[in-house]
């Protein structure tokens, strides 16, 4: 892998991942920019205990400009984009439209290729690699900045999620606080170690699942699985067999097998519903793909006193994969329940779920 890093027109930080050693990257930002101007600020709710940001900027953001005038795809002529380059394997660059900015943390864009029309699904093992070493570069180049606690790369995919640009690619959040989701986590492990003398609760939790029927698929050194207590309809859970805090941590035989096991992983969630979902949904082939978040949950940078004796070491990395979608043409809403008290109610039995994810195996 060879980085290069550069700055754009408004001095936004902007990094090539290439493939190549020779690749040379010095086209300039042709662009007549404004310096960025975020009113990124974070607002702490004493009831729930929890923080919003507040970005009133975002408002301005770009939404769904023809595939012509994307801007992730690289520059073609005058047709200029974020991108200054007219190619590119993997980019990383800051947000323009940033949720958090300066004190109240970092946000970037990973474009995962530069062809418009590709999923990350359809990325080589080779490119979906480059990718796995992109989020850990940024993750480690991140979690030194003084105002970063937590390093959060996921993707988000689909209209029906709120994604407002095409082009595939995911973001990077660096939060300045430890996530009430990882905080709820870490809480979890502190009781639990507590209540069998030492026992990690990630550990147990997989052993639990790779022994029962949940397993979606499995390699020498991941396995994913649909958990016990599931939220959404299809929701898979991939953890590397070696507990480790972060995607730092991974050992070259973990990273080597990543890209096999999580491009099948993508291409079954495309195939549920083409196929039709096995549970009254006709399916078709011609079938939008399946919209998805992907989401790494990685150990917070910061102290972890709050958490009675836990340490970094105690989380276990891993990626939640989950659609909205429940059944062909019809979407998983959070109403009343889900988003009033936060109480999920599940349509898909996780085993089920997990019986028709690996039945599109070979589909």
């Amino acid at each position: 892998m060879k980085k290069t890093s550069t700055r754009l027109a408004d001095g936004r930080e902007l990094i090539y991942y290439d493939l190549r050693d020779d690749a040379v990257r010095t086209a300039a930002d042709r662009r007549p920019l404004d310096r960025t101007v975020t009113t990124s600020e974070i607002r702490r709710d004493v009831l729930l205990g929890d923080s919003v940001a507040i970005a009133s900027h975002r408002q301005g953001r770009t939404y769904h400009p023809p595939a012509d005038e994307c801007p992730l795809c690289p520059t073609q002529g005058e047709r200029l984009s974020e991108i200054p380059d007219s190619s590119y394997d993997v980019v990383v660059f800051e947000n323009r439209f940033p949720s958090l900015a300066g004190d109240s943390g970092r946000c970037e864009v990973v474009c995962f290729t530069s062809d418009h029309d590709a999923s990350f699904a359809d990325l080589t093992g080779e490119q979906a690699r480059l990718v796995l070493d992109a989020w850990t570069d940024r993750t480690s180049e991140l979690s030194h900045l003084p105002s970063v606690e937590q390093v959060f790369c996921f993707e988000n995919r689909g209209e029906e999620i709120g994604v407002t640009l095409g082009h595939p690619h995911g973001q990077i959040y660096a939060y300045p606080f430890t996530t009430p989701r990882t905080a709820l986590m870490l809480r979890s492990i502190a009781a639990h170690k507590e209540a069998t003398g030492g026992e990690n609760l990630f550990d147990a939790v997989l052993c639990r699942e790779t022994a029962g029927r949940r397993v979606v698929l499995e390699g020498e050194h991941w396995v994913a699985f649909v958990p016990y207590a599931a939220h959404w309809p299809y929701e898979v859970h991939l953890y590397p067999r070696r507990r480790v805090p972060d995607l730092l941590a991974l050992d070259e035989a973990a990273r080597t097998e990543f890209p096999q096991v999580y491009l099948e992983l993508l291409r079954r969630f495309d195939r549920i519903f083409a196929a039709g979902d096995g549970d009254g949904g006709q399916g078709a082939a011609d079938e939008p793909r399946t919209p998805y978040i992907a989401a790494w949950h990685q150990a917070p940078f910061g102290t972890l006193e709050e958490f009675d004796g836990v340490t970094r070491d105690d989380f276990a990395l891993h990626l939640e994969l989950f659609t909205i979608r429940r059944t062909s043409g019809k979407l998983k809403f959070l109403a009343g329940s889900e988003s009033g008290m936060n109480v999920f109610i599940n349509d898909v039995p996780p085993e089920r779920a997990a019986e028709r994810l690996r039945e599109v195996a070979s589909s």
